[in-house]
């Protein structure tokens, strides 16, 4: 077994649930905690979650479940690497989406300016919500009653909220999750590499989909070296194995990168506990300044070749009306709405109205999402 690095928060230190709850035996507290998230409703519907591609485009494109999966995987990676807890990374990784709407970030765009007028909507505050009150299988509790660690990595692994949401804002006056500090190490593990899995998922996605090729990606750095070393160790292989070799070693290098840099950090700073790192007024685990730079490039190659492709361009829009119709004829007709949901949105117009319209629509999947849709605007199907 690893030995923890001074840093690293502690099962046997953890500052416990909302709901005190007895030990879980022989699973530490955060161990129990990713075990909830896998059991979860809202982990369940990420497989029908759209990354970039709506869900019946392909079978072989991403979800949000294979993402959260792919992130998992690389958060243990790091967190072994740097001797922090890496059942908390990895709960952590797991639960980061769980409060995706339906159509990836058209479907957040879309509920954003529908509840403006309430304060917003952010998907960072909706995956906090979702574990602290949306989810409903246990008789004791409302949500999951995860540790205190996992819920303060949740609300703030992207750093301090000088601005948090009304929910988390509400949720840390009865919980109070510190959030004017930086999060643990393992949120920040967390964290770096949801960016790590997204950027490069989303390279292979839009080959498989020939939104642009091989040769084109080449120019970027990072990826171009990746490519010509696997050119030149498999001179005859195929594009679609080219990629997935090339695309491996770009993940690897930017781990190494990351654990270099975090190692730099931590030696500097020399933190003997959990809370030296939340105090520390920087993030711990980063990007050199070089790999920071490629991973800049390559995003803003996908931003002008993927995220506003002409094709993805369509979908997104058809996916912002789909979740513009549905809030507009909830919140003006509440009684739609499933029994449980219409005793929580309560007067119609209303800000509660509102509120749990966007928490139902929230929970949708991509299919759900367009048959309700369909449900809601044909007159000749049942409701």
């Amino acid at each position: 077994m690893i030995e923890l690095a001074p840093f690293a928060v502690r099962p046997e230190t953890s500052r416990g649930r909302l709901h005190p709850e007895p030990a879980g035996g022989a699973r530490s507290p955060f161990q129990r905690d990713r075990d909830r998230i896998i059991h979860s409703t809202a982990f369940r519907r990420l497989q029908y979650k759209t990354q970039v591609f709506i869900y019946h485009e392909g079978d072989a494109f991403r979800t949000r479940l294979t993402h959260s999966i792919e992130v998992a995987q690389i958060a243990r990676s790091i967190a072994r690497r740097l001797r922090v807890d890496e059942d908390l990374a990895e709960a952590l990784a797991l639960a980061h989406d769980l409060g995706h709407p339906p159509f990836g970030h058209a479907g957040e765009d879309a509920l954003n300016g529908l509840m403006r007028p309430y304060g917003g909507f952010d998907h960072n505050a909706q995956s906090l919500k979702a574990v602290t009150s949306l989810e409903l299988r246990y008789a004791e509790f409302e949500g999951l009653n995860l540790t205190w660690e996992t819920l303060e990595g949740l609300a703030k692994h992207n750093g301090p909220l000088a601005r948090p949401s009304p929910f988390i804002t509400a949720y840390d006056g009865q919980h109070p999750l510190d959030l004017q500090s930086h999060a643990s190490v393992e949120a920040q593990i967390a964290a770096l590499s949801d960016d790590i899995a997204y950027n490069n998922h989303d390279l292979d996605d839009g080959l498989r989909a020939r939104l642009f090729t091989l040769d084109e990606v080449s120019t970027l750095p990072l990826v171009g070296d990746a490519v010509a070393e696997a050119r030149r160790r498999y001179p005859e292989a195929p594009a679609p194995r080219l990629a997935s070799e090339a695309i491996r070693r770009v993940i690897n290098a930017m781990v190494e990168d990351v654990v270099a840099e975090a190692q730099r950090r931590l030696v500097r700073l020399d933190p003997q506990n959990a809370d030296a790192v939340r105090q520390a007024g920087r993030p711990m685990i980063a990007f050199s300044a070089a790999m920071q730079a490629a991973n800049q490039d390559v995003r803003r190659f996908l931003f002008d070749r993927m995220y506003r492709h002409w094709r993805v361009n369509r979908t997104m829009q058809k996916s912002r009306r789909v979740v513009q119709v549905l809030f507009s004829l909830l919140h003006g007709g509440p009684d739609m709405l499933p029994p449980e949901w219409q005793e929580r949105a309560g007067t119609t117009g209303s800000a509660a109205c509102a509120a749990a319209v966007c928490d139902y629509i929230a929970g949708m999947t991509d299919r759900f999402a367009l048959d309700e849709h369909r449900r809601l605007t044909d007159p000749l199907l049942p409701g």
